[in-house]
């Protein structure tokens, strides 16, 4: 039977289970990928799990988010995670060397292998022909304890692309208009696959570009086929040896299709505050404008700051835009100084800060507050940037240049110049001083894991019980991000090794003061939430689940759940259930006690459990999709205990 890449690869990678959408299904894992702020917990749940060595193929601890060091937390977390990789036999890139997706893509990246990270742009990997799926840190931990990942598994998505892209659109825009046609739920359940023949006119940067926003769309992974764009990337970085032909049979079937006529495409845009939320540029031209911000891991390529660099040659931009260019990797800011590029951006008027995350995680480069700020980023969730009340647009690098040369949101069509023309270095430059080889086990093995006053312990999570009775502490409507459960940026994310004290921000977006109310709830017995659509859309950083853990939340009721935040509800023990009738959401107060009784049993003998608002008399049908595997996780707990639990058998 004819198949297409994805189907390759899962069927190349199945340990368990059988190719059907829906089903659960045990994938190998050949690479992980971790990155500073999701790698510390990854890091001290493989301490507990008491890993001697890693049993992946490759496994590489990036610090590319918390670059700030405006006390010792970040940098004590940095000698932390060397000192873990050393120990546990990962390769490290220190902080500096790069975004953690771009950098994997140069030195890491094979086609045909399987990679998960925790990190949810880990699909970007995808487009080297690999199935690249980000998820919570637990299941990044198991697969490099040697565990096969597990997922439902997903509905292949075929995207046809056809024609070639004309100027001022670039691979941005692609992936704009899937998400102006599908909105950021559209991938939910589903690996989306691009063919056709458009594709070759894609460079495997563009293909990342267009790959790594499939979380946004809210996809399982997203899948290029390995070709002669492939192979010349490899080329270029001396790696020729890696490459596999992945390539879709003739005849091979989808289980969704769509189709892109590349040619047709003009400049887009996202509004704030949802990717989902994208139209013409030419809708919005004219708006005033802060900032325009070139790079992050969503426009990572050497063409994505030489066009940039090209566009502002030997002009200057217009006064009061903050114009910053957030290089990718350190070896691209090389190749940009070597190039002259950079002469180019620093001469008209650029910010230019170090390789790494930065301004897309809140981590500086935040906008002043109401003014509108055009970003080449992933996402432009509310208050992500590091401004709470933030306006921020998602656009191609064209687009973003073109307004800091006019000082208002501008169509770069409207430029009154040619389109340049990037060509690419047909050698990259490979410099290796900032990642660190794994060392040998013997050696390994002497390494004493380096602990700051800042890191804590995972505290302890008890079984699930056997009934609930818990209030509604939060009621939260549609398309609420893991930003605004858990924010990141300067002022969170240093704690995140710190879960006690992490915890005082969840919710803060939401609700300032759910912290502490949970805090007092706690001595009831915890509490739940309710939710609309795609709860938990976003990150993948399992604090979004392991804090309200702490704080006592047990329970949570949505319309649907995004993929990995569900999972990680269940790995640290909270119960992810769904409305059968979606109109029970408007009938749920904050403040409603909810009452389910022998919640083991009923889940162990069907997918329907009945709840109860107490004092009222209304009961209402509450459903999981959970597989047997994953109630027994509930059960014990969280996947932590349940991992101790099978090893006790052991």
């Amino acid at each position: 039977m004819p198949m297409n890449v994805a189907q390759k690869l899962i069927k190349s990678h199945l340990l368990e289970g059988e190719m059907v959408p829906g089903q659960e299904v045990a994938l190998k894992i050949d690479q992980t990928l971790c990155q500073d702020a999701t790698g510390t917990l990854v890091m001290l749940e493989l301490e507990a799990m008491g890993l001697d060595r890693v049993k992946t193929e490759l496994s590489a601890q990036y610090v590319d988010h918390n670059l700030i060091q405006e006390d010792y937390k970040n940098a004590d977390d940095h000698l932390f995670l060397q000192s873990a990789a050393q120990r546990f036999g990962l390769w490290f890139s220190r902080a500096g060397n790069g975004v953690s997706h771009p950098v994997h893509m140069e030195y890491f990246c094979k086609p045909g292998k399987t990679l998960v990270g925790s990190d949810s742009h880990t699909c970007a990997a995808g487009s080297m022909g690999m199935l690249a799926i980000g998820a919570g840190g637990l299941e990044v931990a198991m697969a490099m304890v040697g565990h096969p990942l597990y997922v439902k598994m997903p509905k292949i998505f075929g995207v046809k692309l056809k024609g070639k892209l004309p100027p001022w659109v670039s691979a941005k825009d692609v992936i704009l208009e899937m998400l102006r046609r599908h909105n950021v739920k559209g991938g939910v359940d589903k690996v989306i696959e691009y063919y056709g023949p458009g594709i070759k006119h894609l460079t495997a940067m563009d293909r990342h570009v267009i790959a790594n926003m499939g979380a946004e769309l809210g996809a399982t992974a997203t899948v290029f086929p390995s070709d002669k764009q492939t192979l010349q990337f490899l080329q270029a970085h001396d790696r020729e040896n890696d490459w596999v032909e992945m390539v879709a049979d003739k005849g091979a079937k989808y289980d969704l299709h769509d189709e892109i006529d590349l040619s047709k495409l003009e400049p887009l845009i996202a509004l704030p505050s949802s990717p989902g939320k994208v139209v013409t540029v030419r809708e919005v031209a004219g708006r005033e404008l802060y900032q325009a911000y070139i790079g992050s891991s969503a426009n990572p390529g050497y063409r994505d700051f030489a066009i940039s660099a090209l566009m502002v040659k030997n002009k200057y931009i217009s006064p009061n835009i903050s114009y910053d260019i957030n290089p990718s990797s350190r070896n691209q800011l090389e190749e940009l100084a070597r190039d002259g590029l950079l002469a180019d951006l620093i001469h008209a008027g650029a910010r230019i800060h170090q390789a790494g995350c930065n301004g897309c995680i809140g981590m500086g480069q935040a906008p002043a507050t109401g003014r509108n700020s055009l970003r080449t980023v992933p996402r432009n969730f509310p208050g992500r940037s590091g401004t709470q009340e933030d306006s921020v647009y998602l656009c191609s690098p064209e687009t973003a240049t073109a307004s800091a040369i006019k000082g208002v949101i501008t169509d770069p069509r409207d430029l009154q110049m040619a389109y340049p023309k990037v060509k690419l270095p047909r050698k990259r430059i490979i410099n290796k001083n900032e990642l660190e080889k794994p060392l040998l086990l013997d050696d390994a093995r002497k390494v004493k894991l380096v602990k700051g006053p800042n890191i804590a312990s995972i505290p302890p999570l008890n079984p699930l019980p056997e009934n609930f009775k818990l209030p509604v502490m939060l009621k939260v409507g549609d398309n609420i991000s893991t930003d605004e459960i858990l924010p990141a940026g300067a002022r969170i994310l240093p704690f995140r090794s710190n879960i006690p004290k992490i915890s005082e921000f969840t919710f803060d977006v939401v609700d300032e003061t759910y912290s502490k109310r949970a805090q007092e709830g706690q001595k009831l017995g915890g509490h739940a939430i309710i939710a609309g659509e795609n709860y938990g859309q976003g990150s993948s950083r399992e604090h979004a689940a392991l804090a309200p853990r702490y704080l006592g939340l047990h329970l949570v009721i949505a319309k649907s759940f995004a993929r990995i935040h569900w999972q990680n509800l269940i790995n640290f023990g909270i119960l992810p259930l769904t409305f059968a009738d979606a109109g029970d959401y408007e009938k749920i107060k904050q403040g409603d006690v909810i009452v389910i009784d022998k919640i083991p049993q009923l889940m162990q003998s069907g997918n329907d459990l009945t709840a109860k608002i107490e004092g009222s008399g209304y009961t209402f049908t509450v459903r999981h999709r959970l597989s047997k595997r994953q109630i027994e996780i509930l059960i014990d707990g969280g996947l932590i205990n349940w991992v101790k639990k099978q090893n006790e058998k052991k």
